[in-house]
């Protein structure tokens, strides 16, 4: 499947599993899938819920910082990728 690099991990809260991301190529939305890759990351999954400022949102735009719940450990500055096709 091809990815496309949408953007970076600014920060990972372990203890809610989450994972912090600045959107800067494109945007992202509740049901995308999205390959987070880095030194040691390396894992895929579909984007179940998502935040800005702590409020749900189902589509964030080019520019946005949202927190998506993820069931592995991300790293700052691991690469974002979203399949696309």
């Amino acid at each position: 499947m091809e990815e496309k690099r949408i953007g970076t991990v600014i920060d990972y809260f372990a203890k809610i599993g989450v994972v912090a991301i600045h959107l800067e190529e494109e945007g992202l939305k509740v049901g995308d899938s999205i390959h987070i890759r880095g030194y040691t990351t390396d894992f895929t999954e579909e984007v179940t819920s998502m935040q800005i400022d702590r409020n749900p949102v189902q589509v964030a735009k080019v520019g946005d910082d949202v927190g998506v719940k993820v069931k592995e450990r991300a790293r700052k500055k691991d690469a974002v990728y979203k399949a696309i096709g």
